[in-house]
């Protein structure tokens, strides 16, 4: 469903990925682990869209995104892919559901069946009170479950986690890493994340440890 092929990226002199195979199917969830430094995030970023190879190729449910550019790309990218970060980076003006509806209203999709859908994964979630709660109103964890609800809005082919337990709580990462297995099981939803966090990392379908810019040695596990 995902596949990099033969992934290079340089800053100046520095050559962060050295060649990066990998794939990702549909309904699995893969973490990547490894060293700061040792080019886990660029790849996560090169593989979302929002940063390019130097070489190599990006293929998404059969899409060569890597000879898409400007609005196709962006476009492409909205449609596709979900994102959820280390800060959760919601807007503060906007409520929980307006945050949630964001991605949906850029794709062009109905106002109100947009909120509809919002609705849907925020109550999934476990937001059903914080609705109309801006994000200075919520917990570190509320906040970053919205910007879950976020990254599934628009049915995304795969959601790209990068630390996405790094700001929060060991209890609140617990409820995190449970609501990643619960969404996969859901709507067999596939997840690639890069974590810090060994207790998530071995939770996952497959661990792929980098080091140097390059990927070791992929563990199998039983999901």
């Amino acid at each position: 469903m995902l596949s990099g092929k033969n992934i290079h990226k340089k800053y100046g002199p520095v050559e962060v990925l050295r060649g990066v195979d990998i794939e990702v199917k549909k309904g699995e969830i893969v973490s990547i682990v490894g060293s700061s430094g040792a080019g886990k995030s660029t790849l996560l970023h090169i593989l979302g869209t929002l940063d390019g190879a130097d070489r190599g190729m990006v293929e998404l449910n059969n899409m060569n995104v890597s000879s898409l550019q400007g609005r196709k790309l962006a476009d492409f990218r909205n449609k596709n892919i979900g994102f959820v970060f280390q800060f959760h980076h919601l807007l503060p003006e906007f409520t929980a559901l307006e945050n949630v509806c964001i991605p949906g209203w850029l794709a062009g999709r109905k106002k109100n069946e947009v909120e509809e859908k919002s609705s849907e994964l925020l109550n999934l979630l476990g937001l059903s009170e914080r609705m109309d709660n801006k994000p200075n109103q919520m917990s570190g964890g509320e906040q970053q479950r919205v910007a879950v609800a976020r990254a599934l809005i628009n049915t995304p082919a795969i959601v790209f986690a990068d630390e996405p337990t790094g700001n929060l709580d060991s209890a609140n990462a617990k409820e995190l890493h449970q609501l990643f297995f619960d969404l996969r099981n859901k709507f067999n939803q596939s997840f690639l994340i890069v974590t810090h966090n060994e207790e998530l990392a071995q939770l996952s379908d497959r661990v792929l440890h980098m080091k140097d810019g390059k990927i070791l040695a992929p563990s199998s596990k039983t999901a």
